[in-house]
């Protein structure tokens, strides 16, 4: 599994690039691993000047979401001048929204958190799913839309993502067997939970790829065949204690994934 290295430059919080970057990677997924490092609130030339050589540095791709015309046109420069990688997704639809209109952009950070709820639910979803991913607080797990039980590498956090830039509030729980269940999973709808099933070689697969790029020792635990079937046999036995939807992943992109999940959420709505 190959890792590029983003770097998210805004004016702002930065959350309107962390979706489009989400929604990028989960496109490649089990091929392709971004690590994203967000600089928010970057309103001053300097500032943007040291970001923009750290990226440069390391190798990294930018995604600015900057209003601000001059801090735009220093970035170009930089990115011209040295090669850099720069992709600027703010001003091509503002200049083109402005030729066409006549109408000139207010240039004011921030400007998203004025708009309407319904325009800002999958931000808040995106929010939601970074905070509430792989467990980290099962407190969330009765505020989810969706909430997500799998194995280790059966693609829960690119799919929470995914969903959340269709505005649902997903969090995520690996399941493992030597750790026990959070209480708070059994306070949730059972018509808001789904198991993500799959097969253990395809399974495998993912996780010896994973272990080559940190460079760990393929004949751990983690990437042996028993114990994944032991993982999965573990997991169908949570599904069935609480209730889970199951899903298949096999051979599926996460698009056709949350699609079903979408429906099944639909016939119980």
């Amino acid at each position: 599994m190959k890792k590029v290295l983003v770097y998210i430059i805004s004016d702002s919080v930065g959350e309107s690039a962390q979706k489009i970057v989400s929604a990028v990677e989960a496109q490649f997924y089990q091929e392709l691993e971004l690590e994203v490092r967000r600089f928010a609130f970057v309103t001053h030339e300097d500032d943007l000047k040291f970001v923009l050589r750290g990226a440069l540095k390391s190798k990294a791709i930018v995604v600015a979401t900057l209003v601000n015309q001059e801090l735009l046109s220093c970035a170009h420069a930089f990115a011209k001048r040295t090669g850099l990688g720069f992709v600027d997704l703010m001003s091509p639809l503002t200049q083109l929204i402005t030729s066409q209109t006549g109408i000139v952009s207010k240039e004011e950070p921030g400007a998203i958190y004025t708009l309407p709820e319904r325009q800002l639910s999958s931000v808040t979803a995106i929010e939601f799913a970074e905070k509430y991913d792989d467990g980290k607080d099962p407190n969330g797990f009765e505020k989810a839309d969706i909430l997500i039980l799998g194995v280790s590498r059966s693609a829960k956090t690119p799919l929470s993502m995914y969903l959340a830039v269709k505005s649902y509030k997903v969090a995520n729980l690996p399941l493992i067997p030597e750790v026990a269940l959070p209480e708070q999973l059994f306070n949730v709808p059972k018509e808001k939970i789904f198991g993500l099933v799959g097969n253990p070689e395809s399974i495998l697969e993912v996780r010896k790829a994973r272990l080559d790029y940190l460079g760990l020792n393929e004949d751990s635990s983690y990437a042996n065949l028993e114990r994944i079937e032991q993982e999965l046999r573990y997991a169908h036995e949570v599904f069935e204690k609480v209730g889970a939807q199951l899903i298949s992943t096999d051979k599926r992109s996460i698009e056709e994934v949350a699609a079903e999940i979408e429906e099944k959420l639909g016939r119980r709505s």
